[in-house]
C-alpha cells in the first residue's frame, strides 16, 4: 500500500509540494490542482509528481450533482467531466466525488437521498459524466457516506451493477460507513464484508478514525487516527493484501502540523506495510 494525505501542505512551488509529500514517507498524493488551472501548471505539477515517485490516488471534485436546482446541477455535472478528464491525462488512480445530496446541504442528509427516484438519478448522472468525460486510463468513483448512497458495500454493489459502465469503480471511505452499532463493534468483519463484495473494484482509500460518544442515543464521530477505535492496522492489511500498490490517504485534519503528527502516528501504527520511495 502506499501512504499519502489530502493536504497539499503550505508550498510555494510544484517541486516543494512534492518535496514535501515524499519528504514525509507519502508515495501516493491528491493532487493539488484543478482543471480549471492552467496547463502549463497542470503539467509542472505532473512532472514534479513523476519525478518523486508520487503515486497520483485521487483528483477531488466535491460538487453536488443532485442538487435541486436544476442549473446548478448542471454546472457542477460539468465540473465533474472536466475533473475526471483531468484524471484521465494525468492517469490518476480515479476522480471522486460523493453522489449527493436534495436536502439543504451538499454533503449532508435527507430523507429523499434514498428514494427510488434518487437512485435512479444517481445512475442516470454517474453515466453521463462517464460517458461525456471518455476516459481511458482512470475511473470515476463515489465517496460512500453515511447518509446518502452508498451507506455499505452491498449498496455500492448494488449501484455499479446499475450504472453498468466499466469506467465506474470505488472509492473506500470504511470509516464514513461506520454509521451503525453493529459496524462499530465488529469492525474486521465489516472489513471482510467490504473487501469481499467490492474486492478489486476499489481504487482509493481514505484512513481514518471513529470514536463511540457515551451518551444517548448512538453517536459516532470520526476522528484522528489512534484518537477512536478502528483497527487501523487490520484495515490496511486487508487493503494491501487486495493491491500491493492501494493508495491510502489521510484526511480531514485541520493544519499542517496536525498532518505531520497523524502521518507520523500511522507510519508507526502500519510498519513494514506501506511502500516508501
Amino acid at each position: 500500500m502506499r501512504l499519502g494525505i489530502s493536504s497539499p501542505l503550505a508550498h510555494s512551488s510544484p517541486e516543494e509540494w512534492a518535496d514535501k509529500q515524499a519528504g514525509l514517507g507519502c508515495s501516493a498524493a491528491v493532487f493539488p490542482l484543478s482543471a480549471t488551472d492552467s496547463e502549463d501548471r497542470i503539467a509542472a505539477y505532473k512532472k514534479a509528481a513523476d519525478d518523486k515517485g508520487l503515486m497520483t490516488a485521487e483528483v477531488g471534485i466535491w460538487r453536488n450533482t443532485l442538487s435541486t436546482d436544476e442549473e446548478e446541477r448542471r454546472r457542477n455535472i460539468d465540473y465533474s467531466v472536466s475533473q475526471l478528464k483531468l484524471a484521465d491525462r494525468l492517469g490518476a488512480r480515479c476522480a471522486v466525488n460523493v453522489a449527493g445530496s436534495r436536502g439543504k446541504r451538499w454533503d449532508g442528509g435527507c430523507r429523499d437521498n434514498f428514494s427510488d427516484e434518487v437512485f435512479d438519478l444517481t445512475v442516470k448522472t454517474v453515466r453521463e459524466i462517464i460517458d461525456r468525460a471518455e476516459i481511458t486510463d482512470t475511473y470515476f468513483t463515489l465517496e460512500p457516506m453515511p447518509w446518502m448512497i452508498p451507506t455499505g458495500p452491498e449498496e455500492y454493489a448494488r449501484l455499479i451493477e446499475a450504472v453498468d459502465r466499466e469506467r465506474f469503480a470505488v472509492h473506500l471511505d470504511i470509516t464514513n460507513m461506520i454509521n451503525s452499532a453493529d459496524r462499530y463493534f465488529a469492525p474486521e468483519k465489516f472489513i471482510d464484508r467490504c473487501v469481499f463484495v467490492l474486492g478489486g473494484k476499489i481504487r482509493s482509500c481514505h484512513i481514518k478514525d471513529v470514536h463511540l460518544k457515551e451518551e444517548y442515543t448512538l453517536q459516532l464521530e470520526e476522528c484522528a487516527p489512534g484518537r477512536g477505535e478502528f483497527p487501523l492496522r487490520c484495515y490496511a492489511e486487508a487493503l494491501d493484501r487486495l493491491d500491493g500498490d492501494m493508495p491510502v490517504i489521510l484526511e480531514h485534519l485541520d493544519t499542517d502540523e496536525e498532518y505531520i503528527t497523524y502521518l507520523a502516528y500511522l507510519k508507526e501504527e502500519l510498519h513494514g506495510l506501506y511502500k516508501i520511495i
